[in-house]
């Protein structure tokens, strides 16, 4: 095996799972389990005005990414899964966890703005 550039940033992307894998089911266990809603629908740093209503699909992006990292690791460890099927699967679940989390914070947002000037 020749050290070139792909490889250094497939062990990039490996070595990046696990304290990713962490981080999200961390999240998802704050949320689920201790009730802290401090980093729900996040935007521009403030969470959501009404946190525990949009908690619970937080949660399950940061859960369900989580899930399918570990799959990822255990899989990449275990030699069961191809370079070219681990790496699709870790890149997707990444992009779509970002795009998940954004989508929702700007949703949260745009929901609270939307009910406040129905108000006034």
């Amino acid at each position: 095996m020749v050290f070139d550039i792909s490889v250094a940033m497939t062990w990039i992307l490996f070595l990046a799972l696990f304290p990713m894998a962490f981080y999200w089911l961390r999240r998802a266990w704050r949320i689920g389990v201790k009730r802290d809603f401090s980093e729900v629908a996040m935007r521009r740093g403030e969470p959501a005005p009404d946190a525990s209503r949009w908690a619970p699909y937080e949660m399950m992006i940061n859960l369900i990414a989580g899930a399918v990292v570990v799959y990822v690791i255990a899989g990449v460890v275990s030699g069961s899964l191809a370079y070219d099927t681990w790496s699709a699967i870790a890149g997707t679940t990444v992009w779509c966890k970002f795009i998940f989390s954004f989508a929702l914070g700007r949703h949260a947002h745009g929901a609270a703005k939307a009910k406040a000037e129905a108000k006034a």
